[in-house]
This record gives structure tokens, sequence and C-alpha cells, in this order.
């Protein structure tokens, strides 16, 4: 699942991304002033912020700065009621991937949160290759070799998160971070992580997958060919 920051300042537009989005099968979380957005990508890890300029106690463009100096991957789509070049410019040479001006309709949020993704991890692919996996980010389906893996959500998600940090150590507290937000200061421990991977693990060597989930003891867990 494609975990999103949206940072607005007008209650309503925010109320309406959120649930817009939350129904398009993102993990949107939410900050409605600089201090409370800055205390949020201290803390934790976003694939994509949806970022306002013009914000209580802060300008964004210094939130833009502080995100790209934790983790310059980030994707980060800028919101302005602002039409101006300068800000653009600015937004988009500290790394800023895209620029809307409200208003905008949320169908074409959604499509540029789609394309970013696309670009960022895929390089514009709908489907990607992991060996002898095969997975649609458009369908949200999963081959190996051809043949089908029926997968649950969360599963589909947790692969997919696989994928994209490929030959990275993941802990489980950032696979529950990622998979379920701030629902996971919640757990007592991170028994679920283990059985979430466990399960997909079952399913892809079930398919004829080779073995690419790696337990690091003591981290977490690494996908890799080698």
């Amino acid at each position: 699942m494609v975990k999103l920051l949206i940072v607005e300042d007008e209650a309503p537009l925010l109320l309406e991304l959120v649930d817009y989005l939350s129904g398009m099968d993102y993990l949107c979380e939410s900050a409605a002033s600089f201090s409370e957005a800055e205390d949020k990508i201290a803390l934790y890890d976003y694939d994509i912020v949806l970022l306002d300029l013009m914000l209580p106690g802060g300008n964004g463009l210094s939130l833009l700065r502080q995100l790209k100096k934790k983790n310059a991957r980030t994707g980060v789509l800028i919101l302005s009621a602002k039409d101006s070049l300068d800000d653009k410019l600015t937004g988009l040479d500290l790394g800023a991937d895209d620029y809307i001006t409200k208003p905008f309709h949320l169908s074409e949020i959604n499509a540029r949160i789609h394309a970013l993704i696309r670009r960022k991890h895929f390089q514009g692919s709908e489907v990607i290759h992991f060996g002898a996996i095969g997975l649609d980010v458009k369908a949200q389906t999963v081959n190996v070799e051809g043949q089908n893996v029926e997968l649950t959500k969360k599963e589909y998600d947790l692969l997919l998160f696989f994928i994209i940090n490929k030959n990275r150590v993941l802990s489980k507290r950032s696979i529950a971070e990622h998979l379920w937000g701030d629902d996971y200061d919640m757990a007592d421990n991170y028994d679920f992580v283990y059985v979430h991977v466990k399960n997909l693990r079952k399913k892809l060597l079930a398919a004829g997958s080779p073995d690419y989930l790696k337990t690091i003891y003591g981290m977490g867990y690494k996908f890799s060919e080698a």
C-alpha cells in the first residue's frame, strides 16, 4: 500500500482528500499545520507527500527542505492556491516532483499520484518484474512465471513494499508502520508482521518462485535475488 501524508490547512479540503484517497486504497495520514507536519515528517517515512505551501506556523517550502534532507526518495506533489512561476520553480528546485494549483479535481490528484508512483519506482511501467515474479500495479495482481498467485490485500501491499525496497533490510517496525500507519503504535509486538511475511513466502514458493525473502536475524527482512 502506498503511504501518503496530506499537508493541508483547509479543513474541508483536507477531509475530502483523505476520504477520497483512502477510497483509492492509499494509506493516508494528515497534518493541518506546519508544526504537525514537521513532527510527522521527523517520525515517519512516506512514499508521497501532498504539500500545501501556505500553512499556519510556517512555509511549506521549509518542510520540503526537511523532507528531502531526511528521505530524498519521497515523492512530493505541491498543492497551492498560488499560481506563481517563482513558487513552482522554487519547489521543483528543492526536489518537488509535481505541482498542481487549486482548485483541482480529485480524479486529477489521483492521476498525478499514480503517475508519480510509476515514474519514481517503476520507470513508468504498469507491470514490474522481480526475478520470476510479475506484479501489475494497476490491476494489483501477482504471478510467478505466468501463474496467478492469490494474495490478500496486505500480502500484496507487503510484496510491493519489498520489491520497491529490494536488497534493503527492512525492520519489522518499518513494515508495520508502512502497512498500518499510525495504528501500528497500538501493537504490543510485531508478531502480526511475521505472520504476513510467512504467508506471503508460502504462497510464492507454492507457485514455484525462488525464495527471495531473506530473514536477517535480529534486524528484519530483505527481498533479494542474491
